[in-house]
C-alpha cells in the first residue's frame, strides 16, 4: 500500500514501515532500550531524508515515552523533582541543537552530519553491547558474580547549591541533572533520539537514582524533549508529518507491548549480542549507503503536489498556514495516542488479573 507523504514529498509503503517500527518496537520492549537509534537510519534507507526522519522519528519517541511514563505514573515509580530538574537543563540544550541543526541545514551539511553522528554512535553503541553481551554469557556460563560499586564520585558530585530528593532520597547539586539534561537535549534535536543510552547509565552511576525509578523518569524527561523537538521543527522548518508519526506511533507502542510480554517469559542476555550485531551492521549500512555508495536519484518528486490525495492536501496547507499550531498538533495527538495505549494495556492486564484469579477460585 503506497502513500504519496505531503510534507516529505516522498512515497512510502504503510505496511513496511508499520512492520519496521514494531520490529523495533519489539527490541525496546525486549531490551529495555530507545529504538530511535534503530529507527531513524530505517526511515533514512527508506528514502526519507535525514532531516524529515529526525523530527518525526523524535514525535514517534514523544508517544512511546507517554504511554510507559503513563504506565509508571500509575505504578508510583517515577521522581517527578529530579525530572524536572533534567527537563530544565533539557530545554536549554534541545534550542542550542535546534540552533546547530538550522546552521548545518543553511550551510548544507546536515544530512552528512546525521549520517556520521549515527555512524558513529551506532559502532559506538554496538561495540560496547557487543562486548558486555559476550561477557555476561561468559559470566552465567562460569556463574561468577560480580560485585560492582554503583555510585562513583566525580567532579560533578562537588557542584555547589544541593538540593534534597525525597522520592529518590538524594542530596544532589541541581547543576548535575541540569547538565545531564543539556547534554541529552542537544542530541535530540539533532539525531531525534530520546537519549536513553545516555540518561539511564547517567541516572545510574553518576546521580546514583533508585534503579525502580529510572525508566520512568527517563521516560518523563523524554516527553518534554521530544514534545519541544517536535514543535520547533514544525515551526522552524515545517518536517514534521502527521501521517508518518501516526503510523510510527501505532506500530512502535504496539511492538512494545509484544516486546515486555516476551522479555517476561525468556532470558535476553544471549540475545544482546543479536541486537548489538544488528546496531553494528546498520552503522556500517549507513557509511557505505551515505559515503560509498554512488549517489541515485530514485525518483523524481517534482510533481508531488499532484500525487496528494484530500488528507495529503490538508496537511500540506496546515503546516504551511498555521506552524504552531500544527506543531502542537503533532505533539497532541502522540500524547494522545501514548495514554490511550496506556490506558488500554491496564485495562488488558486488569482483565487478565481477574481472569486469573476465577480460575484460581473455581479451581
Amino acid at each position: 500500500m503506497e502513500y504519496f507523504l505531503p510534507i516529505a514529498q516522498v512515497e512510502i509503503n504503510i505496511p513496511i514501515i508499520f512492520f519496521l517500527s514494531l520490529f523495533v518496537g519489539v527490541l525496546s520492549g525486549l531490551f529495555g532500550v530507545g529504538g530511535g537509534f534503530l529507527m531513524t537510519p530505517f526511515l533514512i534507507f527508506l528514502g526519507i531524508p535525514p532531516a524529515y526522519a529526525v523530527p518525526n522519528e523524535a514525535s514517534n519517541i514523544l508517544g512511546t515515552s507517554v504511554s510507559g511514563s503513563t504506565t509508571h505514573y500509575l505504578k508510583g515509580t517515577l521522581d517527578y523533582k529530579m525530572g524536572l530538574m533534567i527537563v530544565f537543563g533539557g530545554v536549554f540544550g534541545t534550542l542550542l541543537g535546534i540552533l546547530t541543526f538550522t546552521y548545518l541545514k543553511d550551510i548544507g551539511k546536515i544530512n552528512d552530519v546525521i549520517a556520521l553522528a549515527y555512524m558513529y554512535l551506532l559502532a559506538i553503541l554496538g561495540t560496547f553491547m557487543l562486548i558486555q553481551g559476550v561477557s555476561e554469557i561468559d559470566k552465567a556460563r562460569k556463574k561468577i558474580i560480580v560485585r560492582k560499586k554503583l555510585h562513583q564520585h566525580y567532579w560533578i558530585h562537588g557542584l555547589p547549591f544541593r538540593m534534597r530528593f525525597k522520592k529518590s532520597k538524594l542530596y544532589e547539586s541541581v547543576f548535575t541533572p541540569i547538565i545531564i539534561g543539556l547534554i541529552v537535549g542537544y542530541i535530540a534535536a539533532i539525531m531525534g533520539i530520546g537519549g536513553a543510552f545516555i540518561l539511564v547509565p547517567a541516572m545510574i552511576y553518576i546521580i546514583g537514582m533508585p534503579t525502580k525509578l529510572i525508566p520512568g523518569t527517563s521516560l518523563f524527561v523524554t516527553i518534554f524533549v521530544s514534545a519541544i523537538v517536535t514543535v520547533l521543527h514544525a515551526l522552524n522548518y515545517g518536517t514534521i508529518d502527521l501521517v508518518l508519526i501516526t503510523i510510527l506511533i501505532l506500530g512502535s507502542i504496539l511492538g512494545v507491548q509484544v516486546g515486555q510480554k516476551i522479555g517476561e517469559k525468556i532470558d535476553s542476555t544471549e540475545f544482546k549480542t543479536i541486537l548489538a550485531i544488528l546496531i553494528l551492521a546498520v552503522g556500517i549500512a549507513i557509511a557505505f549507503e551515505r559515503f560509498i555508495k554512488e549517489e541515485v536519484i530514485v525518483e523524481n518528486v517534482t510533481n508531488g503536489v499532484n500525487q496528494l490525495g484530500p488528507l495529503g492536501d490538508f496537511i500540506l496547507q496546515y503546516s504551511k498556514d498555521l506552524p504552531t499550531f500544527y506543531g502542537l498538533t503533532s505533539v497532541v495527538l502522540a500524547v494522545v495516542l501514548g495514554v490511550a495505549a496506556a490506558g488500554l494495556r491496564k485495562l488488558l492486564s486488569d482483565w487478565n488479573r481477574k481472569r486469573i484469579a476465577k480460575l484460581k477460585a473455581s479451581d
